[in-house]
């Protein structure tokens, strides 16, 4: 059952990249793009952040990704459905973690980081 959860949530998150990356591994929404290899950050980072499990610090493969990727314009296109996969508070955590720690204050979908 678990493994079965694992390829839903991959192809989900590639269903949901899809939708945003546009050529040359930017995602594009509107006028504005952000940086980075998405399909990276979903490849190596989607264990760390998914609903259901504990939370876990990353590997230093996601890490790798996260410090290339623009993840405050990412959190700007963050919808609901995403957020029905995604846990938030453990995106945050993942981010600080590896070094890029999101504001206090910021939004990142419906998502307010707090102080830790």
């Amino acid at each position: 059952m678990a493994v079965f959860n694992i390829h839903v949530m991959v192809l989900a998150f590639f269903a949901i990249t899809g939708i945003l990356i546009s050529d040359d591994n930017n995602m594009v929404y509107g006028q504005e793009q952000c940086q980075g290899d998405l399909q990276g950050l979903i490849s190596q980072c989607a264990t760390y952040v998914q609903k259901s499990g504990v939370s876990t610090n990353p590997s230093q493969a996601c890490c790798n990704v996260i410090k290339a990727v623009d993840i405050p314009c990412v959190c700007k296109y963050i919808t609901k459905d995403i957020e029905q996969i995604v846990d938030m508070a453990k995106v945050v955590h993942v981010a600080e973690f590896c070094g890029t720690p999101l504001p206090h204050g910021m939004k990142c979908g419906s998502y307010i980081v707090h102080e830790a």
